[in-house]
């Protein structure tokens, strides 16, 4: 896609003829102006000289996109015109108020406004002063005849066309009056001359132009306002960078940073260019890129983007990324590209823009026609047919759909979210499925231990023999245990003999010891195994989880259970997706058993378990048949299941946004952001149909009623009136779109409920805390105390398992009971456990604690 600035646009009329002749070219496969931006965007063979030419054929200016930069403009968003029309607005309002004065304020307030002694009762006098201020006001607005002309000329009158016909037309028809006012003075004195006063419409002429242009600086000023979330983008790119040159820190322009130099980002500053870090460690807020707040821990191989602030530490890393190619450039590239496309919903207004100025102009001729007919005073059907003409506002359909979408982009921008064209952005609004891929979309995508349930012995000797044996594996679940150990301290001790037995566990000796770890298989195979622990592997086994079986010599010493745990957010972003009336479905590779645990954990409607990514995309086209399917995957495995469905939306391919095969782009790594997603696009295409839907009706009532369709019930407007309704109506849609700015995404709201999706197995695996505890602590339950907490903010049963499970999460906790219908939770605990740590437990879900009472046994 090849962007153009495109010069000399007004109204939807000048749009949709451009679009016409550019598609007209030889090569050219598709075109969409967007008049909001004065741009356009063309795709196909044709070379830009013969679009250029195309647009120039039209009667308008066109140039490459990004000329303007090359030439050292760098701020190509900067609103030129606005002050431009400020600056026209004040002389014009300056010298329509003197002509007010003479035209107006003497005829009905002549005490408060007299006239020079030397115009009294002097018509001739009186009717030149109007022309010449009249003129001069035409002159300061000669735009508008010099732009409506030419488009005339052309063959593709615009909105400045009727601006122009309906000014001129007043003021022509007040030069006859003139002359015929100074023909009868000249005849009959200054009496006779009197009564062409009043068909003087010299302040109608000047008032259409300065109302008009009231009206395009309230519009160009609020549209300027359409593109702050690019501009903010632009802003967020650091000026200046420290890179590391012959050994010394230098400070340079980001300009001069190339591919390879190495840079420091300092505690508070931003990351210059995209890179990846070399060495140190900190903490980097990403929120600029993925709309999320929380910071990311960056270490040494780790990459570091464009605009992120560095939060905590020193970094210091290598540029892998610069310039046009930086993550944040290509995010900017999208947002401009999406806001420059149009959506399929505007097709209606492109059809009727482009005949809508020669329809109002024949309305404006018939309507002259008629009411001469009937019998009018000439300039009765005048007056009538300039209010059709500078009533009739094609701006408003032409603003309807671009403004709204330009506003909606950006606004996905700030919440992480990327539509690749403006097509996309309408179609996510519409998706009745969203087809969620398990591993990295719905899971943190890498097995984390979840439980470590020792038989016999001590937590950390369990986990101590678990560290040793798996230190030498490299299989990923042997990693997770590693750094489990790793988390908690745990000493590992040297192994001899390390043999790892594919698809079955690993061995080695220790001290002497034979230390055997693996599958349920694997071991049952070696020891026999009690029903308690039997019970244990099968009810994690059941959650989804992978249970790691431990024994020393032939004693078994305990179970460790490693799982791709669900992101914190999945089950709330499913549950808002009910909410908006979509059924979920995980389409994962997994087996069925494991499948369905995690998506019953997420709250996920339905499961299919097993698949290949050709099988993916085959089950995506399946669900295609029930409704508008959205497949949510990471963009890169999931590129054949993303292609096929109604909308690919690609999650945590920030870095990547304009490499994936998605419609639309996640930055981030959150399920919630793709609500936000489909939220938006409803959003925006519900403000675009209000604003086609004012632009339509406005017309269709407002032409009538200045044509004087409706004179027999008294309702008429005047030129004037009209020029200001015009004027308001296109400001009126602008104002509309930028409503949406006051969007709020799902974002990352109350950890509420989050967490009682993963705590269904909890009160299972409680009955094996006995088993679990220490040797030399079993027995010891009478030295405990149970404490009553009084809780607020607990409605259902949710609530419930989030705050048990908060509960049990703390150190000496044994036992944990939560009512939601009482509001008490009856905790038994070790004497160790202090009730401050309980308390800020369950007020870090969110709930209160009222009330805490302890008893000791």
């Amino acid at each position: 896609m090849r962007q153009f600035n495109v010069t000399g646009m007004s109204c939807a009329a000048c749009s949709a003829r451009v679009e016409k002749e550019v598609s007209k070219v030889e090569g050219v496969t598709s075109c969409a102006v967007n008049l909001l931006t004065n741009s356009m965007s063309v795709e196909g063979s044709a070379t830009d000289d013969a679009v250029i030419s195309a647009v120039q054929k039209a009667g308008y200016g066109a140039s490459v996109k990004g000329e303007a930069q090359a030439k050292g403009e760098k701020n190509s968003l900067k609103d030129k015109q606005t002050p431009a029309l400020i600056m026209r607005l004040c002389f014009s309002a300056v010298f329509t108020l003197i002509l007010m004065y003479f035209s107006m304020g003497n005829m009905f307030f002549p005490k408060v406004f007299p006239l020079p002694p030397f115009m009294k009762g002097n018509v001739v006098a009186l009717g030149l002063m109007q022309a010449l201020l009249a003129a001069i006001v035409m002159v300061i607005n000669q735009k508008f005849f010099v732009s409506g002309f030419k488009a005339a000329i052309h063959g593709a009158p615009n909105m400045d066309t009727l601006v122009a016909l309906g000014a001129g037309v007043s003021f022509l028809w007040s030069v006859v009056m003139l002359f015929a006012a100074s023909g009868a003075q000249l005849a009959s004195g200054a009496h006779a001359a009197e009564h062409y006063a009043h068909s003087f419409y010299f302040e109608t002429a000047a008032m259409i132009l300065t109302l008009i242009t009231v009206g395009k600086t309230l519009e160009s000023a609020a549209k300027g306002k359409t593109a702050n979330a690019i501009k903010s983008l632009m802003d967020l790119a650091p000026k200046t960078a420290c890179v590391v040159r012959d050994g010394k820190q230098t400070i340079v322009p980001v300009e001069q940073v190339a591919v390879g130099d190495e840079f420091v980002v300092r505690p508070g500053e931003s990351v210059p260019v995209d890179g990846v870090v070399i060495s140190g460690a900190s903490a980097v807020n990403e929120a600029a890129l993925t709309g999320e707040s929380v910071p990311v821990d960056k270490k040494e191989g780790d990459g570091v983007w464009t605009a992120t602030i560095n939060s905590s530490g020193f970094l210091r890393c290598r540029a892998t990324a610069v310039g046009e190619n930086t993550t944040l450039s290509q995010i900017i590239k999208l947002v401009e590209n999406t806001s420059a496309t149009k959506a399929p919903v505007a097709k209606i207004a492109d059809k009727v823009s482009g005949v809508f100025v020669p329809t109002v102009i024949a309305v404006a001729i018939v309507t002259l026609a008629i009411w001469l007919i009937t019998g009018k005073p000439f300039d009765f059907a005048l007056e009538r047919a300039v209010s059709v003409l500078v009533i009739s506002c094609p701006c408003a359909l032409g603003l309807a759909t671009p403004v709204a979408i330009m506003v909606g982009s950006g606004v996905g921008a700030k919440h992480g979210v990327l539509f690749k064209n403006a097509e996309a952005l309408e179609k996510t609004g519409k998706v009745s499925v969203v087809a969620l891929d398990k591993t990295g979309t719905v899971t943190e995508g890498r097995p984390t231990v979840t439980d470590v349930l020792p038989f016999g012995c001590r937590e950390s000797e369990l986990l101590s023999l678990a560290c040793s044996l798996e230190a030498k594996s490299e299989h990923p679940l042997a990693s997770a245990v590693t750094s489990e150990g790793e988390k908690r301290n745990i000493a590992v001790v040297e192994t001899e003999d390390f043999a790892a037995l594919p698809g079955s566990g690993v061995s080695a000796y220790a001290n002497g010891k034979r230390l055997t770890g693996g599958s349920f298989s694997f071991i049952s195979d070696k020891i026999k195994l009690s029903n308690e622990v039997i019970s244990a592997v099968n009810e994690l086994t059941e959650a989804g989880k992978t249970p790691l079986l431990f024994c020393e010599d032939d004693v078994f010493k305990g179970i460790i259970a490693v799982a791709d745990e669900i992101k914190s957010d999945s089950a709330r972003a499913v549950t808002a997706f009910h909410s908006a009336g979509i059924r979920t479905v995980m389409i994962t590779g997994d087996n069925e058993r494991t499948a369905k645990a995690v998506a019953a954990r997420a709250g996920i409607d339905e499961v299919i378990a097993g698949v290949t990514p050709d099988g993916k995309s085959a089950a995506v086209e399946k669900l295609g048949k029930s409704g508008k399917v959205a497949m949510v995957g990471d963009g890169i495995n999931d590129a054949p299941a993303l292609t096929s469905a109604y909308v690919g939306i690609a999650v945590g391919a920030g870095a990547d946004v304009a490499k994936n095969a998605a419609d639309v782009v996640i930055t981030g790594g959150s399920l919630t952001e793709v609500v936000t997603a489909i939220k938006l696009s409803r959003s925006v295409i519900r403000n675009i149909r209000e604003n086609l839907f004012w632009a339509f009706a406005y017309n269709v009532l407002c032409i009538p009623i200045a044509a004087g369709c409706f004179t027999f019930l008294g309702l008429t407007i005047s030129p004037v009136w009209g020029a200001a309704a015009m004027s308001l109506s296109s400001f009126f849609v602008v104002m509309n779109a930028l409503r949406l700015n006051l969007f709020r995404g799902e974002g990352k709201k109350s950890k509420k409920g989050e967490s009682a999706a993963n705590n269904s197995v909890n009160n299972n695996i409680e009955t094996h805390a006995r088993a679990r505890k220490d040797p030399d602590e079993i027995g010891k339950e009478a030295n405990t105390q149970t404490v009553t907490l009084k809780i607020e903010g607990m409605m259902c049963e949710h609530c419930e398992n989030t705050v048990k499970n908060a509960l049990l999460n703390v150190d000496g906790v044994i036992k944990a009971d939560v009512s939601f219908v009482s509001g008490e939770a009856s905790v038994t605990a070790e004497k160790s456990v202090d009730e401050q740590s309980l308390k800020n437990a369950v007020e870090s879900e969110d709930y209160t604690v009222l009330e805490i009472k302890t008893e000791s046994r």
